[in-house]
C-alpha cells in the first residue's frame, strides 16, 4: 500500500507544493511547527532514510539545500533546521524549519494555518528557489 506522501507525489492526494523534479518532491507541512516547515521526501518510497541508496540519499541534501535557502529569504531566521524523524510515515523524509532557537523545533506545538495562508506561503518559497 502506498504511503500518504507518495499518494501526494502522485497528487492523488492535494498538497502545497513548493518543489519537484524527477527524484524529489516538497511541499509544506499542514500542520507546521513553523511558518515554512516544508517536507522534502524522495519519490523512490523507502521506509528509512538510511535505507536509500547513495545517490538518491546525497541528492536528498542537495535538494533540501536548494530550498532551505529559498525558506530563509522567506522567513528571515539564524538558521533553517533539518531534522529526520522517521516514525510517523514510512517514507522517507526530511523536515526544514525555519528557526531562531531550539524551541522553533518543537514538534509537539503545532500551528493552525489556513488554505490560503499555506498556499501563499508555498508560492513563496517557490518563487525563491534557485
Amino acid at each position: 500500500m502506498a504511503s500518504i506522501f507518495s499518494k501526494i507525489i502522485a497528487g492523488e492526494i492535494p498538497s502545497h507544493k513548493v518543489y519537484e523534479d524527477d527524484n524529489y518532491y516538497a511541499f509544506l507541512d499542514i500542520f507546521p511547527v513553523q511558518k515554512g516547515h516544508t517536507l522534502v521526501v524522495p519519490k523512490k518510497e523507502v521506509d528509512d532514510m538510511f535505507d536509500l541508496d547513495d545517490e538518491t540519499l546525497a541528492g536528498l541534501y542537495v535538494v533540501a539545500k536548494k530550498i532551505s535557502k529559498a525558506i530563509k529569504k522567506v522567513f528571515p531566521c539564524n538558521r533553517v533546521g533539518h531534522a529526520v524523524i522517521g516514525l510517523e510515515v514510512p517514507h522517507a523524509h526530511m523536515h526544514l524549519i525555519p528557526i531562531n532557537g531550539m524551541s522553533d523545533m518543537n514538534f509537539e506545538h503545532k500551528l493552525k494555518l489556513t488554505p490560503e495562508e499555506l498556499a501563499g506561503i508555498a508560492n513563496d518559497i517557490k518563487s525563491n528557489i534557485e
